[in-house]
């Protein structure tokens, strides 16, 4: 008998790899318990009914059982409403698997997080804006603990709109008496921007890619991620 069995969960496949000759483990990031890896038996078989429906970024239902770290997918259920990624859309929804692969433990449930996800997925699939990107990293570093402070500098103070900041990953913005030069520099407005999620000034957004790959790099101790590194190599050629 299972010691612990899931039904109905929603969730998303965010990395499958072959095991044995015709099975599959199955990362996925569910709603109520987060990452979790499954086994899913005979799904490399051509008449397997999971075959088809184990893909990244399209809406499941799963059921899983089992103990241990790895537990047994025992039923997959295509919810629909995701159309298919494609080009430049397809290289982000990789990245922010990355991502979540990366760096979220294993069942610890974001709910939030989850939605958040969802969400995105849904813009890259209608409209592709960077800012979506901006937006999910900072929620999920929110969601990890992460949260930047944006309103206030380390000393308490609140941020000057024109004034000129470096992000101290441990402590926050600490004021310049001119602009800096490293990724972690900020205009103040940069800071507000990104507190409201509001990216209209190009300065702003550019700022805050530059500064959330910066916080990236620190937390995930300064590996490269793979989707990023694939994509700039194919807008070089």
């Amino acid at each position: 008998m299972y010691r612990h069995k899931v039904e109905g969960q929603p969730a998303f496949v965010l990395h499958t790899y072959p095991y044995r000759e015709t099975s599959l483990i199955v990362e996925i990031f569910s709603r109520d318990f987060g990452r979790v890896a499954l086994l899913a038996r005979g799904a490399r078989r051509p008449r397997s009914a999971l075959r088809g429906l184990l893909l990244a970024f399209q809406p499941l239902e799963l059921a899983w059982a089992g103990k241990g770290e790895v537990q047994t997918l025992m039923k997959a259920e295509w919810q629909g409403g995701q159309p298919l990624l494609t080009g430049k859309a397809l290289f982000c929804a990789y990245y922010l698997n990355e991502l979540l692969l990366h760096l979220l433990p294993r069942e610890d449930a974001h709910v939030r997080l989850f939605s958040v996800y969802a969400e995105t997925l849904c813009h890259f699939a209608t409209e592709l804006k960077e800012a979506d990107l901006r937006c999910f990293e900072r929620a999920f570093l929110k969601e990890l603990g992460y949260g930047l402070t944006l309103e206030s500098d380390a000393r308490g103070a609140p941020i000057d709109i024109s004034g000129h900041y470096a992000y101290e990953i441990e402590e926050g913005p600490i004021r310049l008496p001119r602009p800096g030069k490293s990724a972690l520099s900020v205009s103040g407005k940069t800071l507000i921007d990104l507190a409201h999620d509001d990216f209209s000034d190009p300065r702003s957004l550019l700022e805050a890619k530059q500064l959330m790959r910066a916080l990236i790099a620190h937390y995930t101790g300064g590996q490269g991620l793979q989707s990023r590194r694939i994509f700039m190599e194919l807008q070089e050629l």
